[in-house]
């Protein structure tokens, strides 16, 4: 079976852009599924710091071509700049990145209904989105009749259609309560998304026919997930989600590849928890613990720059998202920023209403209750950036991520300790089935 998928098990932001970039090496081709510009990615190579949206981080390496699916919402102008920045520090574009003619087209309108609709929450409250009009876009996909679709700009008829949504989202727009945005402009709007079009063209594909192919011809293709799990239109953290199935279900409605292609889902997560955005975080510490980790961690969005919110890590949440999502093994990440603590503590259970559980409940007023039950550990001193072996890992680092592993049901396979490819330690498959902890240090 040729497909592996790497999959954020916690609120996104797990560092999967670093791990698809290393296993880019064992793959030919790198597939972005879902959700829009509201991701980012980040990939530390070399020195060098690349920062990433749409385009899938396989794109930097040489021989792997990237696809980005008719599960996506694609923001051409975001794309374009995105193609910009890269060729300009020497990244080749041609011949590497397709989009797909299917994947769904932000627009104006749905960066102005974005900003409309965020905080109009029922009972009140804000999503916190990020402002990109990836939600309204995933709306108009799902209602039809307002949606355009990236092959639509190549065709004769596309004037036609934006200016007939450009006539019903003014008319909605004039009525909408409060001040009124200005109105759009229909002839300005079609000049711009043609120019756009016609940059794009040499790009524009049909990845759903090009990845079937590949997989019936035995070709590897590395899935990569946006967002996080937990912000799973249908079994996240609703209402304070993202608009697609980021969690593992959503792989095969996303890039048009039936699941028995996928033989291989890595679960991603930092061996601590982070939010942007509203919605609960139980084990949320607004404290100076909180204010440690996001400092050491840089917990700051890629795309949105606003601070993370950060806690300890939660195993009820996480567990939940690795069934989900069909986990075989794990990926611990950012280790590195645990040190310095006396003691950690992992959440290995609610208490919801004096009620005891170590089940993620299904709803947002449930989990609002919970009161995390916290099991510590002890800490470490040692930095661990540049340890590049399991061995070099101090003991409680080590019973940290077995720790994990245990409370998950799942192998730990990789550990990261830095931002950089190098600072990885990677175990192979079946050195992975046993614990961390085994392995003696190089000084015992």
């Amino acid at each position: 079976m040729p497909g592996t998928c790497v999959i954020g098990l916690q609120w996104g932001d797990e560092a999967k852009g670093k791990l698809v970039d290393i296993l880019t090496e064992e793959h030919e081709i790198v597939v972005r599924y879902a959700g829009g510009a509201n991701a980012g990615h980040t990939v530390v190579s070399d020195g060098q710091t690349w920062k990433l949206s749409i385009i899938p981080s396989g794109i930097l390496r040489d021989g792997v071509a990237c696809v980005v699916t008719g599960g996506v919402v694609l923001d051409p102008a975001k794309v374009i700049d995105e193609m910009d920045g890269l060729e300009s520090r020497g990244v080749r574009m041609h011949g590497k990145l397709q989009l797909s003619d299917r994947a769904h087209v932000v627009f104006p309108w749905h960066v102005v209904e974005d900003r409309l609709l965020d905080g109009s929450l029922s009972g009140g409250g804000a999503i916190g989105t990020t402002g990109r009009g990836i939600g309204p876009c995933y709306r108009d996909k799902v209602g039809r009749s307002l949606a355009i679709r990236l092959g639509d700009l190549y065709r004769p008829d596309f004037r036609a259609k934006v200016e007939h949504v450009v006539d019903f989202k003014n008319r909605l727009f004039a009525n909408w309560p409060g001040a009124a945005p200005t109105p759009l402009d229909a002839a300005a709007i079609h000049a711009q998304y043609a120019a756009y079009a016609k940059r794009l063209e040499p790009h524009i594909a049909d990845t759903t026919a090009f990845l079937l192919d590949a997989v019936e011809a035995g070709r590897r293709l590395l899935f990569e997930g946006a967002q996080g799990a937990l912000l799973d239109i249908d079994h996240g953290t609703f209402p304070y989600v993202t608009s697609s199935n980021s969690s593992g279900v959503g792989v095969s409605s996303g890039a048009g590849v039936p699941g028995r292609w996928i033989d291989r889902v890595i679960g991603v997560v930092k061996a601590y928890s982070t939010r942007v955005g509203g919605g609960p975080l139980p084990t949320e510490q607004d404290n100076a613990t909180g204010m440690h980790l996001r400092e050491r961690g840089r917990e700051y969005g890629t795309v949105t720059k606003r601070p993370r919110r950060c806690g300890w890590f939660d195993a009820v949440a996480t567990r939940y998202t690795a069934r989900l999502s069909g986990v075989d093994e794990l990926a611990v990440m950012l280790l590195d920023v645990l040190g310095g603590f006396d003691e950690l503590k992992i959440c290995v259970a609610y208490d919801i209403d004096g009620r005891r559980t170590t089940q993620f409940p299904s709803q947002i007023a449930d989990l609002e209750k919970a009161v995390p039950v916290y099991e510590t550990l002890p800490g470490w001193r040692e930095e661990l950036d540049g340890v590049r072996a399991e061995t070099g890992l101090p003991a409680n680092a080590r019973r940290y991520v077995d720790r994990i592993a245990e409370l998950l049901g799942r192998p730990v396979s990789i550990v990261s300790v830095g931002p950089d490819r190098q600072q990885t330690i990677i175990r192979d498959r079946t050195a992975a089935a046993r614990p961390w902890h085994s392995s003696q240090p190089a000084n015992a």
